[in-house]
C-alpha cells in the first residue's frame, strides 16, 4: 500500500464528495436533529416551571398560583399521585397544602410544609418554584415566613432529557459519515465501473479502501465535534474529547467500509444499513433511559464509542476513566481490517471473473 496513491484517492474523493446528496445529508442531519430535539425538550428554550399541587382545603396560594403567567400549575387528588409526577420528571416541583393550613398559618402556627422536587428539573426552575412556595406562605401571614418548609428532592439527581438524548445525535453523525459515507462511496464506484479501472493504474486495492476509511474516519470525526459544540457538551478537556471522538469515528468508518466491500450495490447497501440500524441503534437507548440494565449495552459494538463519548464530553471525565472502552474499540477496528481484505479481494475476484 502506498500513502502517495492513498492520499491521491482520499484527495479525488474529498473533491467529488459534495456532489453526492449522501455526503450533504450526513452533513445536515446532525445540525437538523440538534435544532429539532433541543428545541422540543428545551434546552434551547427553557420551558416553564412545572408545579403541582394538592390542595386539602380550597387554600389562597392555589388560587394565587392560578393567576401567575409563567408557571404551568397542575391541579391533583391524591400526595402520592404527585409524588410519582415528581419523580417521574412530568413535574418540577409538588406541592401538598393540608386542610386547614390557611388558618393555622394566619392563627400564627407554623405548619409544615412538604415541598417536592425533581431530581432532573432544571435548576433554574426549582429555584423559581421554591421561592415562590415561600412568597407565597408569606403572603398569608403578611410579615415574616411563619412556617417551616420541608423542601424534599424526591427522585434520583440525574440529567436532563435533552443532554440525555446527546449519544443519540452523536450516533447519527458517526452512522451517516462514517458508516453510511464510507460504504456508499464505495458501491457508487462499483456501480460506476470506476473501482476496477483504478485497479488498472498503480492503485492497489488496500490503496482504494484505506482512501476511504479516511474519508469516513475524518467526516465523522468533524461533525460528530460539531454535534458536541452545539449541543454545548464538548468540555474543557476537548483535547482528550477529539481524541475519544477520533478512536469512535474509526470504529464507524471501518463497520462502513465493511458494508461497502461486502456490498455489490445500492440497493445491498441501503438493505444492510437498515437491517443493522437497530443493532447499531440500541446502546443509544441505555442513556435515554439510565434505569435499565447497562451491562447488555456491552453487546453492541457501538457502545465502545459511545460510552467514552458520553463520559469524557458530556460528565466531564478523562480518557483514563475509559480507556479500557477505548482498548476495546481499538481492538475491534483492528480486527476488522483482516476480514475486510479478505472480503474486497473476493468481491474483487468476482468482479474480475464478471468483465
Amino acid at each position: 500500500m502506498s500513502p502517495k496513491l492513498t492520499w491521491k484517492v482520499l484527495r479525488k474523493d474529498l473533491a467529488l464528495g459534495p456532489r453526492s446528496p449522501i455526503f450533504l445529508w450526513a452533513i445536515v442531519l446532525p445540525f437538523a436533529l440538534t435544532l429539532i430535539l433541543q428545541f422540543t425538550f428545551g434546552s434551547l428554550f427553557n420551558p416553564e416551571p412545572r408545579l403541582g399541587i394538592v390542595d386539602g382545603g380550597d387554600s389562597e396560594i392555589t388560587a394565587q398560583v392560578e393567576d401567575m403567567k409563567g408557571i404551568s400549575l397542575t391541579l391533583l387528588d391524591d400526595a402520592e399521585e404527585l409524588k410519582s409526577n415528581v419523580e417521574a420528571n412530568d413535574l418540577d416541583a409538588g406541592l401538598i397544602l393540608p386542610a386547614g393550613f390557611d388558618q393555622a398559618v394566619k392563627d400564627g402556627e407554623r405548619p409544615e410544609l412538604q415541598f417536592y422536587i425533581s431530581g432532573e428539573s432544571y435548576a433554574s426552575n426549582r429555584i423559581i418554584l421554591s421561592v415562590t412556595a415561600i412568597d407565597l406562605v408569606r403572603g398569608l401571614e403578611g410579615s415574616k415566613a411563619p412556617v417551616t418548609v420541608d423542601v424534599v428532592s424526591y427522585g434520583t439527581a440525574g440529567l436532563p432529557i435533552s443532554v440525555r438524548l446527546t449519544p443519540v445525535i452523536v450516533f447519527y453523525a458517526l452512522v451517516m459519515a462514517g458508516i453510511f459515507v464510507t460504504g456508499s462511496n464505495l458501491v457508487e464506484e462499483k456501480e460506476q465501473g470506476t473501482f476496477m479501472a483504478m485497479l488498472v493504474t498503480p492503485a492497489r486495492i488496500g490503496d482504494i479502501l484505506a482512501a476511504k476509511w479516511m474519508l469516513g474516519t475524518l467526516l465523522a470525526s468533524v461533525l460528530a465535534a460539531a454535534t458536541l459544540v452545539l449541543n454545548q457538551a464538548l468540555g474543557s478537556n476537548w483535547l482528550q474529547v477529539f481524541v475519544v471522538v477520533a478512536v469512535a469515528a474509526g470504529l464507524s468508518s471501518m463497520i462502513g467500509l465493511l458494508m461497502g466491500t461486502f456490498a455489490k450495490d445500492s440497493t445491498i447497501m441501503f438493505g444492510l444499513v437498515k437491517g443493522l440500524g437497530i443493532f447499531l441503534f440500541a446502546p443509544t437507548l441505555f442513556y435515554i433511559f439510565p434505569q435499565w440494565p447497562q451491562w447488555i449495552a456491552k453487546l453492541f459494538p457501538l457502545y465502545w464509542i459511545l460510552e467514552p463519548i458520553w463520559r469524557v464530553s458530556i460528565l466531564g471525565g478523562s480518557i483514563s476513566e475509559v480507556w479500557v472502552e477505548l482498548v476495546v474499540a481499538v481492538g475491534i477496528t483492528v480486527a476488522l481490517v483482516p476480514v475486510i481484505g479478505l472480503v474486497a479481494r473476493r468481491v474483487q475476484a468476482q468482479m474480475a471473473s464478471a468483465g
